[in-house]
């Protein structure tokens, strides 16, 4: 079967939207097979009142971290409400609405910030009566794998909110369905489902065109390492920001990066491949002054562990460069403080949180809508 977004299925929701005033969480990724907005798709359909942006804005053109104005959409004439770094209130944010739709294309990071945008949303939904509907779209890193570490809600943020591994191996709604009944949010949730999806499927195998989701997340390779090298910007090394290829080169003016280079590829991680470097950043950490540091290749997508690279490569710039910090970030984004401990051993924790990431799975299964593949 061809695989279909929720958005393509947009008639499994006339039950739900028809006939009511309706509002939608969405950006630059929220488009058909056909490359229509779905702002379009809903407004022709239904009676689409109001767009909300989450981070980087409804065009997806905004740096990270930066508060996003109000704004009108160009081509809808729909008002453009900000759910990030908002001033509004909840009632002038949901005024009239009567059901709220979700549609953006996250990619598999829980700390990615568009699925707690999404969990807002929907715990004020819940409070307020509205019904959400999620139209669902493919994880592009797979939904057969989950890796990282399971984050310990102690440290729950706006880059990590439920207990949810760095790599997720959800789509945004699988994600919803579980929050919506673990974490007792009680929102009027449906998904709608993508079709011809398999657990097994990347965006290797569906091949619909890459929209980059964030300034940040160029390509593909870009997606499937920061689940690991995003935990640079908890430190003082550059993660790529102001390149051309962020999360993919990894540096700072004081490392060596044919040397680096050298220990990370002795290591024999499997597909992958440290090439040394050097690089500008334009804007962010170290604008304007020359890193040294590596390229990260993937070499072989099945075998490569993006978040245990990125764990092992930090840890080895933070053994062998005295210049090294963290700040304050490294708890939220990591999801424990266990690296900030001086008895701190990557091995018996990395194994640690293989065995608690299993045993979520196995507890979450019934939440997921798309079959595992046959043996």
């Amino acid at each position: 079967m061809t695989y279909l977004h929720g958005i393509d299925r947009v008639e499994s929701a006339d039950g739900l939207l028809a006939g009511k005033r309706v509002g939608l969480i969405t950006n630059l990724t929220g488009l058909n097979s056909r490359f229509r907005r779905s702002v379009e798709v809903l407004r022709e359909r239904y009676d689409l009142v109001r767009l909300f942006a989450p981070e980087h804005g409804l065009y997806g053109a905004v740096q990270d971290g930066v508060a996003i104005d109000n704004q009108i959409d160009e081509e809808s004439g729909l008002p453009v409400y900000s759910m990030y770094h908002t001033a509004l209130s909840e009632e002038e944010l949901y005024e009239g609405i009567e059901v709220m739709c979700f549609d953006i294309q996250d990619i598999g990071a829980r700390f990615y910030t568009y699925i707690s945008t999404l969990a807002r949303s929907m715990k004020v939904c819940a409070e307020r009566g509205i019904p959400m509907v999620v139209f669902d779209r493919c994880n592009p890193l797979g939904l057969a794998k989950a890796e990282g570490t399971l984050l310990d809600e102690t440290f729950a943020s706006g880059v990590g909110m439920y207990e949810l591994p760095s790599r997720h191996g959800m789509t945004v709604g699988e994600y919803a369905r579980y929050i919506n009944e673990e974490k007792g949010i009680g929102c009027a949730l449906a998904v709608i489902p993508c079709a011809g999806l398999k657990r097994s499927d990347t965006w290797r195998q569906i091949q619909y065109p890459w929209v980059p989701p964030s300034p940040n997340i160029p390509t593909y390779e870009s997606a499937l390492v920061y689940i690991g090298t995003v935990l640079f910007e908890a430190t003082n090394v550059s993660e790529g920001r102001g390149t051309t290829c962020p999360f993919e080169l990894i540096g700072a003016p004081w490392i060596d990066g044919f040397r680096l280079a050298e220990e990370m590829n002795a290591k024999g991680l499997a597909g992958v491949h440290f090439r040394a470097t050097s690089f500008v950043p334009k804007f962010s950490k170290y604008q304007e002054q020359c890193c040294g540091g590596v390229q990260i290749h993937v070499t072989d997508e099945a075998a490569f562990e993006p978040f245990y690279c990125g764990l092992l490569l930090l840890e080895t710039i933070r053994q062998n460069y005295t210049e090294f910090a963290f700040n304050k970030r490294l708890p939220r984004l990591l999801g424990t403080d266990a690296l900030l401990r001086e008895a701190f051993d990557l091995e018996p924790f990395a194994e640690e949180h293989r065995q608690k990431i299993e045993a979520f799975r196995e507890r979450t299964k019934k939440y997921w809508l798309y079959e595992e593949d046959e043996p």
